[in-house]
């Protein structure tokens, strides 16, 4: 492909979605695509607004939060894969309402906790941190929660 059948391309998927320069340059090594015009095209997509990755953050973490109900930790681990810098989603992240991921929390566990078979409150106490840990939520968050389930 050339430079411009690449920029074609991926202009037409970031205007579609929100794309961060890390699933660019992911695309544009899968095309076989060298590294200067990888430098040249996410140039471009940056200057032109197609990528803005502060964008890409809130939208990451709004979608993580409220559809897949995931945790803090597993949206900061996730931010980290896509190699979004720390400063860029952190302050993204202390918006975030404790209270909403408390109330989140709990009724996430609620209603693991019909779903789940244990014979001693010890192993049902066991499986629901669990459960919450592999969600991203810290232990002082989860143990708030059991407490008052």
């Amino acid at each position: 492909m050339t430079e411009q059948q690449i920029l074609l391309k991926l202009t037409t998927i970031c205007s579609k979605a929100e794309y961060c320069k890390y699933d660019m340059v992911r695309k544009m090594t899968r095309w076989e695509v060298s590294e200067d015009i990888q430098d040249k095209v996410i140039k471009y997509l940056v200057s032109e607004g197609y990528i803005d990755e502060t964008r890409y953050a809130r939208s990451f973490i709004r979608a993580k939060k409220e559809y897949n109900h995931w945790g803090i930790k597993k949206i900061e681990n996730a931010l980290f894969a896509k190699r979004i810098p720390k400063d860029i989603y952190s302050p993204i992240l202390n918006e975030i309402c404790n209270n909403d991921y408390h109330d989140m929390l709990k009724s996430l566990l609620q209603n693991k906790k019909r779903s789940v078979k244990a014979s001693s409150d010890y192993e049902l106490r066991g499986k629901l941190i669990r459960f919450a840990m592999q969600r991203g939520f810290t232990y002082d968050q989860i143990s708030e929660v059991i407490d008052e389930l």
